[in-house]
């Protein structure tokens, strides 16, 4: 059994393992961390630590508070070892058509389409299933350097029940190709000068559906499921960005076309120059799995020593080194935070020893065991869209 599943015959150590990842995201807030204070709030330091400030932030930098229907982003400047998971009050929210209210007591989560049984399921037949765990992190497909310092990003231990063990039980008939998962949040769209109401929705090939890691998530940080994080169910897919985890789940449809709901065929689509055969030409694609990204987010400082901290998000490949630059010098590798695992966000740290003093500019690289590079911003392709910012981010600052 790995760190990240539970059977039935280990439910005290999933109960102790999930009352030390609540502790641990306690002993955060109660260092400060507490999204809904007003203005912005120290991060958790040592005693004697301080943070060194960026250059390339404007001094007074805030975030506003955490509020119902709004979005939210993290102050990266807290991210620090301490901060593994990520409060469920201060993981990013962004939502298209607000936050509905479901009900509990009459919930229903219908299984529909090309399947052999049409099902639907009540919140206590979910809760009363197989269930598993998952450290999982995602960032927003808009996510970006710039005014919120790549805020819009989280990392978190999810419980649920397998999606595969839903759409097994429903029987997939060969004619399903896609599947479509709906939310409760709805809104009205103006589409060729017609109104019509459209639910949220993404959805995935069946082979992507059908990863064994796939979840529906009940509870997060070892809580019943926030209201702000799809209450009482939301769709998680480990490597994707944010968007495909649906929240506030009500319908799972299999068609045998792709879906081209706005969320997957108008919104969230990168448009970007491509070589198709020996042609330079802009293509078109939905914003589905994360891109192989690291970014520098905070540099702390006790007496005379200094550290650089910062987080890895990817679509699950394993990593081959997290590495920092400074100024023109070499790369260093830094070390990735042993509690790292395939899904969840790779806090990564390196000690700077002897600092000169003036300003100096810092970036990060990852590599994975493919050989994939992050790249440089001027290696990305030329593209319009504001999605899938994942270029490296020099950082600076000035040592005193």
């Amino acid at each position: 059994m790995s760190d990240n599943e539970l059977s039935s015959g280990s439910k005290s150590i999933g109960i102790s393992r999930r009352a030390a990842i609540k502790k641990t995201v306690n002993a955060g807030l109660a260092a400060g961390a507490v999204a809904s204070a007003p203005g912005w709030v120290l991060p958790a330091l040592a005693q004697g630590e301080e943070l060194v400030p960026f250059s390339d932030m404007p001094e007074e930098y805030s975030r506003p508070p955490a509020r119902p229907g709004g979005t939210h982003f993290l102050d990266t400047r807290l991210i620090s070892s301490d901060s593994f998971y990520t409060d469920n009050r201060d993981f990013y929210v962004v939502q298209h058509y607000g936050q509905p209210e479901l009900d509990l007591s009459n919930y229903r989560l219908q299984i529909t389409g090309l399947v052999d049984n049409t099902i639907e399921y009540s919140l206590a037949d979910l809760q009363a299933m197989p269930q598993f765990d998952l450290d999982a992190g995602f960032e927003c497909g808009g996510n970006r350097p710039l005014g919120i310092f790549q805020g819009l990003v989280g990392n978190a231990n999810w419980r649920g029940v397998r999606l595969s063990d839903i759409l097994e039980a429903a029987g997939i008939q060969p004619e399903g190709k896609e599947i479509v998962f709906f939310g409760g949040d709805v809104g009205v769209e103006e589409i060729r000068e017609t109104e019509v109401e459209q639910a949220f929705a993404r959805s995935l090939p069946v082979a992507d559906a059908m990863r064994d890691v796939n979840m529906l998530a009940l509870q997060m940080n070892g809580e019943a499921l926030p209201q702000g994080h799809g209450r009482p169910v939301r769709l998680l897919i480990p490597g994707f960005y944010g968007v495909a985890n649906v929240k506030w789940l009500t319908q799972i449809h299999v068609q045998d076309r792709r879906y081209m709901g706005r969320f997957m065929g108008r919104d969230y689509v990168t448009l970007k120059k491509e070589r198709v055969g020996d042609q330079e030409r802009w293509v078109e694609n939905s914003v589905t799995r994360i891109n192989l990204k690291s970014a520098i987010v905070r540099v702390s400082r006790m007496a005379d020593e200094f550290t650089i901290t910062g987080f890895v998000l990817n679509d699950g490949t394993p990593l081959e080194s997290v590495e920092v630059k400074i100024d023109d010098g070499p790369w260093q590798r830094a070390e990735i935070d042993p509690r790292s695992s395939q899904y969840s966000w790779k806090l990564f740290s390196m000690p700077w020893i002897n600092p000169g003093a003036g300003e100096h500019t810092i970036v990060s690289r990852v590599t994975d065991v493919n050989g994939n590079v992050q790249p440089t911003r001027s290696q990305l392709p030329e593209k319009v869209s504001r999605w899938e910012n994942f270029g490296q981010m020099p950082r600076t600052l000035t040592i005193g």
